[in-house]
């Protein structure tokens, strides 16, 4: 009985929860650019480790901005990397391109230095930040900037989705990464609490300096997006927005193998008991605890087979709990191919959430060729 009410409980407030996202992701409406012509300057800061292979697509989409080039610059911070990537940032002949490679101590390096050294150096009203594997549409920064004029914004969290192949790993994550993002358009409409992700990220250069950039969060290795968001929330409680709208998505580059996607997610994971946002943790701790009853009904199942039923049960009713939330977030990223793959990834899913949790909070993990805590 104990187990058929605790599936009951936690059926029912994790509905609540979709429901609490779905509403307020519908009630986010697209962002209509207003045709403001008026460019204000910005500083796009790249900060980069060993991309080599990355960099030059990503240069090449940032020369065929529509916006004037008088009126951005892009700053790539070199990390120290250990390959050709200054190189070949060297070579582009962008003529609104600067490299900047800090100095300092190695050891003591990371994203979070990086992108500081570059917002000391920019000269833009606006700090727009994103990563060295993204591609973007061409009035990306077009729209940034009327979303700025147009809405009295200090920081910008905006649309991101992975540019998947038919590999098995990389669907897995583009659903999953789809599902994030509607999440985070939720919260921070809702402003419930911070979510964001840094392939697109605009704040301003003043609400940065105010906050006092990452002091206080630089101790930890990540966390250069959602904690420096939650920083600067709390200083300007009503400033913070999410910009839906299509051009306004950044395409990211997936992790190619397992090996990589459980780095990448433990990195992110790591940061979770830095925040001081009681929902945030709150929520994590729920959804997690959520999954993690999956397992417990399936180990519990071996010894009464009963609970297979019940587990079954539990999943069928979670699939339809999300798959209208999950179908209208699709629809925005033009992304509803990825919907047949939903039901078949949930118990994947659920292993995956339950096992990156548990391993995300002890030992060191390697990004960027640099191994890290």
């Amino acid at each position: 009985m104990i187990f058929l009410f605790l599936t009951v409980f936690f059926l029912i407030a994790y509905g609540f929860l979709i429901v609490f996202y779905n509403k307020w992701w519908g009630r986010l409406k697209e962002y209509k650019t207003s045709g403001n012509s008026l460019h204000v300057f910005i500083s796009v800061i790249i900060p980069v480790r060993n991309e080599e292979k990355n960099i030059l697509p990503l240069l090449q989409s940032l020369k065929q901005q529509n916006y004037d080039a008088t009126q951005f610059e892009i700053l790539v911070i070199d990390d120290f990397s250990e390959d050709g990537t200054a190189s070949v940032i060297r070579n582009a002949q962008i003529q609104n391109l600067h490299l900047v490679q800090p100095g300092g101590d190695t050891s003591l390096s990371s994203k979070k230095k990086a992108i500081a050294a570059g917002v000391s150096k920019a000269k833009g009203e606006i700090i727009v930040t994103t990563d060295a594997d993204c591609i973007f549409n061409k009035d990306w920064l077009n729209i940034i900037n009327d979303f700025y004029q147009q809405t009295d914004v200090q920081f910008i969290a905006a649309p991101v989705k992975l540019n998947y192949t038919n590999s098995f790993t990389e669907k897995f994550q583009a659903i999953d990464f789809l599902v994030l993002q509607g999440i985070t358009a939720a919260t921070v409409n809702a402003k419930f609490h911070t979510m964001c992700n840094g392939a697109n990220l605009a704040y301003t250069k003043k609400a940065f300096e105010e906050v006092d950039g990452f002091k206080g969060i630089d101790k930890v290795a990540t966390g250069d997006d959602m904690l420096l968001m939650h920083k600067i929330r709390k200083q300007y409680p009503e400033q913070v927005f999410y910009l839906k709208n299509k051009e306004a998505i950044v395409t990211s580059a997936p992790m190619r193998d397992w090996k990589g996607l459980l780095s990448q997610r433990k990195r992110w994971a790591s940061k979770t008991f830095v925040y001081d946002d009681v929902k945030v943790l709150g929520v994590l701790l729920f959804v997690y605890l959520f999954n993690c009853w999956f397992v417990v009904l399936f180990i519990t199942a071996f010894f009464q087979p009963i609970y297979f039923l019940l587990l079954t049960s539990a999943i069928v009713i979670k699939i339809l709990v999300e798959f209208s939330f999950v179908k209208s977030v699709a629809k925005f990223f033009d992304e509803p191919g990825l919907l047949k793959h939903f039901i078949f990834f949930q118990p994947l899913h659920i292993l995956f959430t339950v096992i990156t949790g548990i391993i995300s909070q002890w030992g060191k993990y390697e990004w960027k060729g640099r191994r890290t805590k």
